[in-house]
């Protein structure tokens, strides 16, 4: 029983990683029931199955090495090379994750209609709500909320990372629809597993939750002082615009 034309089916069809374990089974098989029903006064010739062997890893080590140049492409053309050209733009992302630092965190929200009772809960990284908040201003729109990193008891909370979750009824205890995001500059670029994430505020934000891109304007009085300058190309004179409402 020849085990060639198993190993060429694995070559031939390493469309898939699964493919690839089916075939790899029924090769082990094939070489088990060969060297159990091999005639003793005769032996098969070991060097065959370590040929055999190296030919079944050597279509494995193919696979891995096209994901490879497939997760390659991909970021060079949607990832890392692409995002970094966003640094310095004010963009707004669908996130509901945000930086404390400094003593303030801020998110914006939106409501597609006018709610009589909306709850804000700031959860920290492990999920636990360390801040309740109930506004005022309940209208259809956006809105934007700034915590001051101070818990439900009064104490200051430590700088890190924090979502908001908003729950949201109308007069008659439906639910109105909520929208949770981010809006500011792009300061840095980062790739975790092969994902590209943007620093928003001290806040890390996956490269395919943007929803808008803006690029700063120049305030009036940086724009006169560039011109008493003389300068107009140094980037520490300019300010990003207010994030959107």
């Amino acid at each position: 029983m020849a085990v060639d034309a198993v190993t060429n089916t694995a070559a031939a069809s390493g469309t898939g990683r699964a493919r690839l374990a089916e075939n790899f089974d029924t090769f082990l098989t094939l070489l088990t029931t060969q060297l159990k029903n091999q005639d003793p006064l005769s032996p098969m010739d070991s060097t065959q199955f370590t040929q055999q062997l190296v030919q079944m890893t050597g279509v494995e080590q193919q696979l891995l090495t096209n994901d490879l140049l497939e997760k390659l492409v991909s970021n060079t053309g949607t990832g890392v090379a692409t995002a970094v050209s966003l640094i310095g733009k004010e963009v707004r992302a669908d996130s509901d994750v945000a930086a404390l630092k400094g003593g303030k965190a801020e998110w914006g929200y939106s409501l597609d209609r006018a709610a009589t009772d909306v709850k804000l809960e700031i959860l920290d990284s492990k999920g636990r709500v360390v801040r309740t908040i109930a506004p005022t201003d309940n209208a259809a729109g956006e809105h934007t909320l700034t915590w001051d990193g101070k818990g439900t008891g009064g104490s200051d909370l430590p700088d890190g990372t924090y979502s908001l979750k908003v729950t949201a009824k109308d007069s008659e205890g439906s639910a109105v629809t909520s929208n949770v995001y981010i809006d500011g500059k792009v300061t840095g670029v980062e790739q975790q597993d092969g994902m590209t994430y943007l620093t928003i505020k001290g806040a890390q934000v996956p490269w395919d939750k943007l929803v808008s891109i803006r690029q700063p304007e120049e305030s009036e009085e940086t724009a006169t002082a560039a011109t008493d300058t003389g300068s107009t190309d140094n980037s520490d004179d300019k300010t990003s615009s207010p994030a959107a409402a």
